[in-house]
């Protein structure tokens, strides 16, 4: 698989924002999605991207508030996160799922290949 790698994470304070990236070691064509998961909690999809607008994806807590982008000269997904809020703490993942993001993007099930993660805490 395509190696994924995040980066952007840390601390900051409620209202503030992290611009996160996911960086590929080759391109790709694949749906690219953004999940978090917080400490006894489940895995949550964030946003998901193809190329379109058409395929663009964002649960509804973080519509308006974040954006998802890619620059496939860099090979890489970037999350602008704005305005955080606590419950925006989580381990943030970068995720590649076969094809189109569809339906259910919002699917962990879907999605085959996995970054580390990168850690998000809004205090």
């Amino acid at each position: 698989h395509v190696q994924l790698v995040e980066s952007g994470g840390g601390s900051v304070q409620t209202g503030g924002s992290l611009r996160l990236s996911c960086t590929a070691s080759t391109s790709t064509r694949n749906c690219m999605g953004w999940f978090r998961q917080a400490a006894g909690k489940e895995r949550e999809g964030v946003a998901a991207h193809f190329t379109t607008g058409a395929d663009t994806y964002y649960a509804d807590s973080v519509k308006g508030r974040f954006t998802i982008s890619r620059d496939n000269t860099k090979n890489t997904v970037y999350l602008q996160m704005n305005t955080l809020k606590p419950e925006d703490s989580a381990m943030y993942y970068c995720a590649e799922k076969r094809g189109l993001c569809g339906t259910w993007w919002w699917k962990a099930f879907e999605y085959s290949n996995w970054g580390q993660g990168t850690q998000v805490t809004v205090s």
